[in-house]
């Protein structure tokens, strides 16, 4: 039977067998490593990976789907919001099974463009127990991403990622590979974790942050300077620039500085 899209979970079907292939050879699954696939919809990219790894993890909140994959002998299908998904019980378990203590998951999927965002910042909090990586969204997103200072696309986003994953934009998806075809280009990102990441207060950065991008178009000294006073931060900092042209390193070290030490 026939799956028909659902708009409410945002539903595109990859349908290009090169593209697919690309993707694959990107991620470059072996037998036997611990993967998990968010939002398998079709199995599109679910087959080819299966059939490398031997098993794969799979995470579909559309019931139907859910249930023609449980058809699927090397599948272990999780019914579920992703955003509901405790990643690391996921890891612990996969270790328990296997017996290897430190082994971390590879995650990948084409996710849903209305929560995309969400979804990166609740595998954020998981990150110690993730490999890597490898996701399809809309390119306007991985724009965002992976954006360097002094552009537009830099902002919130750029930071809060980069301080904690080496990023790159690896291959571009035109509308044309899905069914439905979505308005917008796609991409697809890779997402390597930081082996040594600067310790600070996630929380205290990620507030800084949204307090430097709020006006963006404003010197910082009307945001972030009024809040680093409020806050009696005692040490120079120059807000005598814009938040776009403050590197990453700039952002994490000043939250390091004001994080609480252990």
């Amino acid at each position: 039977m026939k799956h028909i899209p659902r708009k409410r979970f945002g539903q595109h079907f990859l349908s290009d067998k090169g593209i697919i292939d690309g993707i694959v050879d990107a991620i470059a699954p072996q037998a036997g490593q611990p993967m998990v696939e968010i939002g398998p919809g079709l199995a599109a990219l679910t087959q080819p990976l299966v059939e490398r790894l031997g098993r794969l993890t799979v995470i579909e909140l559309d019931r139907d789907l859910a249930l023609r994959l449980r058809l699927h002998g090397q599948l272990e299908v999780i019914e579920s919001d992703v955003l509901k998904v405790d990643f690391t019980q996921l890891a612990q378990d996969w270790r328990a099974r296997v017996e290897q203590p430190a082994l971390k998951l590879r995650v990948v999927g084409n996710l849903p463009y209305n929560i995309s965002t969400p979804i990166l910042f609740h595998l954020l909090a998981h990150v110690a127990v993730i490999e890597d990586q490898h996701f399809m969204l809309q390119k306007e997103v991985i724009d965002r991403m992976v954006a360097h200072p002094s552009t537009s696309d830099y902002g919130r986003l750029s930071v809060m990622l980069q301080w904690r994953y080496a990023m790159e934009n690896v291959l571009f998806v035109p509308p044309e590979s899905f069914d439905p075809p979505p308005r917008v280009d796609s991409a697809v990102v890779r997402m390597v974790p930081r082996e040594a990441p600067v310790a600070l207060n996630e929380r205290l950065l990620e507030e800084l942050v949204q307090v430097a991008f709020s006006q963006r178009r404003k010197l910082l000294r009307h945001t972030l300077g009024r809040w680093l006073e409020a806050k009696a931060y005692p040490a120079a900092f120059d807000t005598q620039r814009r938040a776009e042209e403050v590197p990453v390193d700039e952002y994490v070290a000043l939250a390091a500085a004001m994080s609480p030490k252990p």
